[in-house]
């Protein structure tokens, strides 16, 4: 799939550290795309252009190119801050202005894909193609017509539940439920996304949402950011038996890079330490102020980038271990449903070694090092999750 232009950069190094010439030729070779990764939020808090390499932090486009990104879900986030006073679809609009002003700053480099075949076209000219995904809720009460607006603007995946925070039609994962998981305005949601073409991200979503949008959707969904319950026993993992449910209607599992969701050792040193768990809001629904969303701005932007926490290299998982959870997810979904899903600047702890987007080829070298096949890896790294995007987005 990829261009000449790629192809003729094979003998250019890779990022990432001792990579065989094997993993490396390989990673350079395959289709490589990311179904979550945290992009503008930084440069709306702090200014700056995603063009620019900096020092911190998980993702620019010079690190993402180094770590041989041919397509992302460029994931803007509303945080939780923003909905007590129902500012949620203002900032979304803010952060989706922010997201193609810089897309067009960088078109030389990155282009916006409203489809699959836009990835490919964009792909051939050398070029990385971005889709724009939305973390957190568009609006907590599901208007159909901003849901359209932001599709007509070039969005085309977004969550179901609104982050961590309960909506009006959809259950969180970590939020007490109001609806048991959808109602019928929920289901008119995933109606019109699956007429539209947007992809439906169960991720956040309670175990009834999920259980539900899968039954209601006429196209697969895709949990673009997860882990696995058997491993890490928490509300954000998924259990096995929706991980089934998942892969027997097509759908597509991305692995969140982070320690905290697959090493239960990691997130209880992180849990303890930060006093709640990572996913917790309570304080935020605690606040008594009205603030203004300038002020909002200023309290949520000493967060950005979002990265890991420093543990002990005793308890973090090395690359190889992350490795061993998708094959875990293998045995119960098939090769064909499982995808990286790496929340990059989204907050998590690396795998031991790994320092930011451009280690994306570790992973490459860690699946041949444990015998996988050139097809499996292809498919983890970028074929199953094009797949179910070209069939959301050009279903006939």
């Amino acid at each position: 799939m990829k261009s000449t232009l790629a192809l003729l950069m094979l003998t250019l190094p890779l990022a990432g550290a001792d990579l065989s010439p094997q993993a490396r030729k390989l990673h350079r070779d395959a289709f490589v795309f990311d179904a979550h990764v945290h992009v503008i939020n930084r440069q709306f808090y702090h200014g700056g252009d995603i063009g620019e390499r900096v020092r911190d932090g998980h993702f620019d486009l010079p690190r993402a190119k180094d770590g041989g990104i041919d397509a992302l879900f460029f994931s803007i986030f509303v945080t939780e801050d923003y909905y007590p006073q129902r500012y949620e679809t203002k900032q979304v609009f803010r952060l989706m202005d922010l997201a193609l002003t810089q897309l067009e700053k960088n078109r030389d480099s990155i282009e916006l894909a409203l489809n699959a075949s836009d990835i490919e076209r964009i792909n051939k000219k050398g070029k990385m193609a971005a889709v724009l995904d939305l973390e957190g809720g568009f609006d907590l009460d599901g208007d159909l017509g901003i849901l359209r607006d932001l599709y007509r603007l070039g969005l085309r995946s977004t969550q179901l539940s609104a982050h961590n925070w309960a909506n009006n039609f959809a259950d969180s994962c970590c939020a007490a439920p109001k609806v048991h998981g959808l109602n019928d305005h929920g289901r008119a949601v995933i109606r019109e996304m699956n007429r539209l073409g947007m992809v439906i991200n169960i991720s956040h979503s309670s175990d009834e949402a999920v259980a539900q949008a899968i039954e209601v959707s006429s196209v697969p969904v895709v949990a673009t950011h997860h882990g696995l319950r058997l491993l890490n026993n928490i509300p954000r993992n998924m259990p096995e038996d929706l991980m089934r449910k998942l892969a027997a209607k097509g759908g597509v599992m991305g692995f969140h890079i982070g320690n905290e969701f697959h090493n239960r050792k990691a997130f209880d040193w992180r849990t303890k330490h930060a006093g709640r768990p990572f996913w917790d809001t309570d304080h935020i629904a605690k606040r008594q102020e009205q603030p203004s969303i300038e002020d909002i701005d200023r309290r949520v932007a000493p967060q950005f980038p979002m990265v890991g926490v420093n543990m002990p290299d005793d308890v973090i998982f090395a690359v190889d271990d992350w490795i061993a959870v998708v094959e875990k997810a293998i045995g119960i979904m098939g090769e064909d449903h499982v995808a990286l899903g790496s929340d990059f600047d989204g907050g998590p702890t690396l795998p031991r070694g790994m320092r930011d987007i451009s280690d994306t080829p570790m992973l490459t070298d860690a699946m041949l090092r444990r015998g996988w096949s050139e097809q499996r890896i292809r498919k983890f790294l970028g074929l199953n999750l094009m797949r179910v995007f070209r069939e959301v987005t050009e279903k006939k």
